[in-house]
C-alpha cells in the first residue's frame, strides 16, 4: 500500500473564502479520493494562517480583538468546507498552541545552527505583502502601500542555499510543476538571491508568533504558515507518524505564492535538514472577463452561494471539468450552467433515467444477465473495459479535466449506442429479445463505472447513483466490468434537474 500525503496552503483570514480557495481545496480533496480509491493511504492537510499585519489592521479596523477576528473568519473555511464535502484529516490553525510551540523549536534550531543572524535593514516594505520587496519588485508596480523603513531584524541565511536549490530543481525536473511555473524560478534565481527577514518588531506588529530568543519581535508571517506541512503531521512529538507521511507527495497552491514555496520554504528545509516534498503544483487563476477575482475589483464568486443554488457536486464537477492544471480558466455563470446541463442533465443524467425505466418497465427493477452479444456490444464493452487504466492514467498526470472528459466520452457513447439499439422497440415486442436486454445491461455497467471513477469528484451524487444501481461501498473500489447483473434498481428522482435560463 502507498502512502499519499496532499497539502493545500492555509489560508489567511483576512476575508470571507472564495472560488479561488475552493478550487484548491477541491482538487486536494479529488486526488485524495482517487488515492483511496486506488487503495493507497492516505492524509490531506488545510488548515487557516491567523497571524500578521493584515489580520492585525482589519481587527482594529472592526474594533475587535485578533483572536476575535480570526475566531469569524477562520469558520467561514470551516463551513465552506463542510458544505463542499471536503473529506481532509487535519485542519490546523497557526494560532493552535502545539504548531506555535513547535515554530519557536524550529527558529530555536536554526538560530543555534547559526542559520539565522540579526541585522539592520533599510528597504521598501509592501504592506500588502507584508514583507520587503526588492527596487525591481517596486517599478514593476504589482505592489500596494509602500514603506521606507529602517530597522534592526531577524534574517535567514537563505542565499546560503541558492546553489543547492538550483541543483535540485535541475536534478528533479517534476518538482516544480507546471514546467512553466519551473521555469520562472530558474528564472528569479538567476540573480543572487537573498536572505530573508523573518522577524518583525512588536513596536509596528504585536500580533504573531513571539521569538523564542528575543522576545522584542515576533515570527514573519510566512516563515510561520509554511511550517504547518511539518508541524501538521507531528514534526518534533511523533516521529513515527512523521516519518510515515513526509516528505508530502504534493503542496497544491495558486501560481501567486510559487515563490514562497519553492524559494523559501525549500531553503528553509535544507537548513533544518529535512527531505524536501516531493512536487510543488501551482496551479492558475480563476478569471472574470480576463480579470483575476479579488476583493478590490469587486468581481469575486461567493462558493456559498453557488453550492447553496446548484449543489455543492455540480461546483465541483465544474472547477475540475474546466481547468487545465497550470493555466488560467475563465467563470461565468452561462458557462456554468452549460457545463451543469450539457454534462450532467442531459448526458449523465438523462442516461440513468432512462436505463433505469426502462429495466423498471421491462425487467421487473432487475438488471439483466449479459449473453449472446455481438460485435457492436462486444466493441462497447471493450472501450468500458478500458476506461478505468485511461481515466486513472489521466489523474496519475493531473489531467483531471482529461480523465473528466474521458468519463463523458463514454457516457456520450452509450446514448447514442442506444439511439442504435432501440431497446424500447425490440422488448416492446418481445419482452426476452436478448439484443435489448443485454443493451439495457451494458448501459448499467458503463454508468455503474461512471459513477465509481466520478465518485472522487462528485461523492454526494455519485453515492446516490450506487444506491440506486445496489452498488454497496465495499464494491467502490472494484472498477472491474460485470459488477451490476441481477442488481436491483432502485427508482429515483432526477439527480441533475436541468437549470434553466431565467434561473
Amino acid at each position: 500500500m502507498k502512502k499519499f500525503y496532499i497539502t493545500t496552503p492555509l489560508y489567511y483570514v483576512n476575508d470571507k473564502p472564495h472560488i479561488g480557495h475552493a478550487y484548491t481545496t477541491i482538487l486536494a480533496d479529488v486526488l485524495y479520493r482517487y488515492n483511496q480509491l486506488m487503495s493507497n493511504e492516505v492524509f490531506f492537510l488545510t488548515g487557516t494562517d491567523e497571524h500578521g499585519q493584515k489580520v492585525q489592521e482589519a481587527a482594529e479596523k472592526y474594533g475587535v480583538t485578533p483572536e476575535q477576528h480570526v475566531e469569524k473568519y477562520h469558520q467561514n473555511f470551516v463551513e465552506l468546507w463542510k458544505k463542499l464535502n471536503i473529506n481532509y484529516d487535519k485542519f490546523i490553525r497557526t494560532t493552535d498552541k502545539p504548531h506555535v510551540q513547535k515554530v519557536q523549536k524550529m527558529l530555536n534550531l536554526l538560530w543555534e545552527n547559526e542559520e539565522i543572524y540579526l541585522d539592520e535593514y533599510e528597504g521598501l516594505y509592501s504592506v500588502s505583502e507584508e514583507r520587503f520587496i526588492t527596487e525591481k519588485e517596486y517599478e514593476e508596480g504589482n505592489y500596494r502601500e509602500i514603506k521606507k523603513l529602517k530597522e534592526k531584524n531577524y534574517f535567514f541565511k537563505m542565499s546560503k542555499y541558492q546553489d543547492q536549490l538550483i541543483k535540485h530543481i535541475n536534478d528533479n525536473p517534476d518538482f516544480i510543476l507546471p514546467e512553466s511555473r519551473k521555469n520562472e524560478i530558474l528564472g528569479f534565481l538567476k540573480k543572487p538571491l537573498e536572505d530573508l527577514c523573518i522577524s518583525r518588531p512588536k513596536e509596528r506588529l504585536k500580533w504573531g508568533i513571539e521569538i523564542p530568543f528575543d522576545d522584542k519581535y515576533v515570527t514573519y508571517v510566512w516563515f510561520d504558515a509554511l511550517l504547518n506541512y511539518i508541524t501538521g503531521i507531528e514534526w518534533d512529538n511523533d516521529d513515527d507518524f512523521f516519518n510515515k507521511w513526509w516528505p508530502a507527495d504534493y503542496h497544491l497552491i495558486g501560481k501567486d505564492i510559487i515563490t514562497t514555496h519553492a524559494v523559501y520554504w525549500v531553503t528553509m528545509l535544507m537548513a533544518a535538514k529535512l527531505p524536501l516534498p516531493k512536487h510543488i503544483l501551482a496551479h492558475g487563476w480563476w478569471l472574470i472577463d480576463d480579470m483575476k477575482m479579488s476583493k478590490s475589483t469587486g468581481n469575486v464568486v461567493d462558493p456559498i452561494q453557488l453550492i447553496d443554488y446548484y449543489g455543492e457536486d455540480s461546483v465541483r464537477f465544474f472547477l475540475m471539468r474546466e481547468m487545465t492544471l497550470g493555466q488560467d480558466s475563465s467563470f461565468s455563470f452561462e458557462l456554468f450552467k452549460r457545463r451543469y446541463n450539457d454534462d450532467l442533465a442531459n448526458d449523465l443524467g438523462n442516461l440513468l433515467n432512462r436505463i433505469t425505466i426502462l429495466i423498471g418497465k421491462f425487467c421487473n427493477d432487475s438488471v439483466p444477465i449479459i449473453k449472446d452479444t455481438n460485435d457492436v456490444d462486444n466493441n462497447l464493452i471493450s472501450n468500458i473495459k478500458e476506461l478505468p487504466k485511461k481515466a486513472l492514467d489521466d489523474i496519475k498526470n493531473l489531467k483531471i479535466h482529461a480523465s473528466i472528459e474521458n468519463i463523458m466520452a463514454l457516457v456520450r457513447s452509450i446514448n447514442k449506442y442506444l439511439e442504435v439499439k432501440q431497446p424500447w422497440k425490440s422488448l416492446k415486442e418481445n419482452p426476452e429479445n436478448q439484443d435489448g436486454l443485454n443493451a439495457l445491461s451494458i448501459s448499467c455497467e458503463a454508468i455503474a463505472l461512471s459513477a465509481k471513477l466520478l465518485y472522487p469528484v462528485m461523492p454526494k451524487k455519485c453515492h446516490d447513483i450506487f444506491n440506486i444501481l445496489e452498488i454497496d461501498k465495499a464494491s467502490i473500489n472494484n472498477l472491474g466490468f460485470g459488477t451490476v447483473s441481477e442488481k436491483s434498481i432502485t427508482p429515483h428522482k432526477a439527480l441533475f434537474p436541468r437549470i434553466e435560463n431565467d434561473d
